[in-house]
């Protein structure tokens, strides 16, 4: 797998994206409902950020910001990391290794193809043990 080109691993399924004056509840209720860690922002065609699940945590929760009123561009990671679609999947992992990361916008010639995160590296198998454990867990909930 980490031969693979990224163009093969990235995610377009789940590719959020949000203008920068998104709010950060909006943008988390996106990643929520998709089941996504990451809202990749966009202004004018352009990637000009990243907001993560630790972005909303370490700079919205943790300083008491009002997620309502507070835009994403407030607290987003500006001009994020990007890897082309060319690169190895390996390659992709390093780099989010190295940069302490675990989303990584996919661009070509400057338009966004997709997203590639940690979560791709998990093995096929196990990714459908949890994804099992999910339905699981969720089909527990409604049947209460």
């Amino acid at each position: 797998m980490l031969s693979l080109h990224v163009r093969d691993v990235l995610d377009r399924a789940t590719l959020l994206t949000g203008p920068p004056g998104m709010s950060v509840f909006d943008a988390a209720s996106l990643m929520q409902a998709n089941g996504s860690g990451a809202v990749l922002v966009i202004d004018a065609a352009r990637l000009v950020g990243i907001l993560t699940e630790r972005d909303i945590v370490f700079r919205v929760v943790a300083r008491d910001l009002d997620s309502h009123a507070t835009a994403v561009a407030r607290v987003m990671t500006p001009s994020p990391m990007t890897i082309g679609p060319d690169r190895t999947f390996g390659h992709a992992l390093m780099l989010m290794q190295k940069n302490g990361f675990r989303h990584l916008p996919v661009l070509e010639d400057d338009r966004l193809l997709g997203l590639v995160s940690a979560r791709n590296a998990l093995d096929p198998d196990l990714e459908e043990f949890v994804a099992e454990r999910v339905r699981r867990e969720q089909y527990g909930r409604e049947g209460a």
